[in-house]
């Protein structure tokens, strides 16, 4: 064969390689484009949105999702004008409904409230208030220290667990009086309680000395715990309990006495009569009845 005309069969079928090619990925990225699934504009958050955060517009921004959308996604961020935040979302975060607090609730702490459940302001010492170990989220139990009514003083005072597994809504520094209307700092925790625990914490807070222990949060195990008193820590024994007065009950159904006889007059042994007969007075004694004397 002709070198030429080898050289021409060469260079046709190398071109036509190189066009099969290209249509090839013409058509491929037509069939992908095709295939893939339509973006969608989803709201989230532009920056960390804390519990309590009544969001505005600069607060969101829209970024493109492919896929199906999760469930209670936000699509424009009209829709999350002036909605609290009930659970704290972090920037980037997909904004969803079930992290918001129902519509007209308002912001701040009462938006984070569950229905039927309470928000009950607690004091707490500076250890546990500075230290940050009560944050919102956390668990604690509450104890509470005092004089039990109708407990012996001789025994101490009495420590026992008040609640246990008890939600932080939120903790920091509040001003309140002290006794001579003075504004000091104070420690306060809020805990996401029920109406009768409200109750309890109230009481407790305003009789006897509340202290809060933090607890695991996956650790829901409610300990039926019977409490110390101080001669306990001592190792020494209780006083013993007061006996009470109670009135007998035999005594009380015993047949009545009968009532006392009123004692005759003792009879006299003698009778001594006297006789005035003007100026001159005489005696007579007379034995008693009977000749006795």
């Amino acid at each position: 064969m002709n070198r030429r005309v080898l050289t021409v069969v060469l260079c046709a079928l190398v071109l036509s390689a190189c066009a099969s090619y290209l249509v090839y990925r013409a058509v491929g990225s037509r069939v992908t484009a095709a295939q893939s699934p339509p973006s969608v504009g989803l709201v989230v958050a532009a920056r960390d949105l804390p519990a309590g955060t009544l969001i505005q517009n600069a607060d969101l921004r829209t970024v493109a999702w492919f896929g199906t959308p999760p469930a209670g996604a936000i699509l424009t961020p009209d829709a999350l004008r002036n909605r609290a935040v009930a659970s704290s979302i972090y920037a980037g975060e997909l904004v969803t409904d079930n992290r918001l607090a129902p519509i007209g609730s308002g912001g701040g702490l009462a938006a984070t409230i569950p229905p039927g459940m309470r928000a009950c302001a607690v004091k707490v010492n500076e250890v546990v208030g500075l230290a940050g170990f009560v944050v919102p989220g956390m668990r604690v139990d509450v104890l509470i220290t005092g004089l039990p009514p109708g407990g012996n003083a001789l025994d101490g005072p009495k420590v026992r667990t008040l609640l246990q597994n008890i939600q932080v809504l939120s903790a920091g520094e509040n001003f309140q009086k002290d006794r001579e209307g003075k504004p000091e700092q104070a420690q306060v925790v809020n805990l996401l309680v029920t109406p009768a625990q409200a109750e309890i914490l109230s009481l407790a807070s305003n009789e006897t000395h509340i202290q809060l222990v933090l607890r695991n949060p996956m650790d829901t195990q409610v300990s039926g715990l019977p409490g110390m008193i101080m001669s306990d820590l001592f190792g020494g024994a209780r006083a013993p309990e007061p006996v009470p007065r109670v009135r007998s009950v035999i005594g009380s159904l015993a047949m009545p006495s009968p009532a006392p006889v009123p004692a005759e007059p003792a009879a006299h042994s003698q009778y001594i009569i006297e006789v005035s007969n003007g100026s001159v007075h005489t005696q007579a004694t007379f034995s008693r009845p009977g000749g006795k004397p």
